[in-house]
């Protein structure tokens, strides 16, 4: 298993564009599966016109292509914060603690690494976002449903927030053996409604 730990410091700037948000409602889109030019082009109409962010552009020439449901912003703090109808996330590679070509007998080892990890996450999401609505972790035996009905599933721990029209959920992956799972980090998502 190989690791890498680096400051929050990309998180950290996500996490405020994220809690500058104070309503999901706005950026939320229908609930399908559609994708193509015209999903595009309205998502970015309502992420534009609930927030300063400003979309990836159109390099000249080019197409929105017919599979894209998704799109990137930039951020005034200069973060990318990837949006979809019922979804963003902020792209932070350079931040944070990450295990990865994990093998079986280092599930022990990736297990305590996030472990280890996750109270400055959960501290960092904190400053942002406030205390948690729920705070969970896989010690206990009903964590899987919770918060919601499989919420825990793949997770080691949770913290979730609810804003209008959305939740955040701060979590780590968890590491299994049967199907092997290949890396796991500290992550945090916007399920918007």
């Amino acid at each position: 298993m190989k690791t890498q730990d680096r400051p929050l410091d990309e998180d950290d700037l996500a996490m405020a564009d994220l809690a500058d948000v104070a309503d999901w409602t706005r950026v939320a889109g229908p609930d399908s599966d559609a994708s193509g030019p015209a999903v595009v082009r309205a998502l970015v109409q309502r992420v534009t016109a609930a927030t300063d962010w400003q979309p990836w552009p159109l390099a000249a020439g080019e197409e929105i292509d017919p599979l894209v449901a998704s799109w990137g912003f930039t951020t005034r703090r200069g973060s990318t914060i990837i949006v979809f109808d019922g979804l963003a996330f902020s792209d932070c590679r350079n931040s944070g603690w990450i295990a990865y070509e994990i093998e079986p007998d280092d599930i022990p080892a990736a297990e305590a690494g996030l472990d280890k990890a996750w109270p400055d996450h959960l501290e960092l999401a904190r400053k942002h976002f406030g205390d948690p609505d729920y705070l969970g972790d896989e010690s206990s035996p009903t964590f899987l449903d919770e918060w919601a009905r499989g919420a825990g599933a793949d997770r080691r721990h949770l913290a979730v927030w609810v804003r209008p029209g959305a939740q955040i959920h701060l979590f780590s992956d968890k590491p299994t053996r049967d199907p092997l799972t290949s890396s796991v980090c500290v992550n945090y998502a916007v399920y918007i409604d």
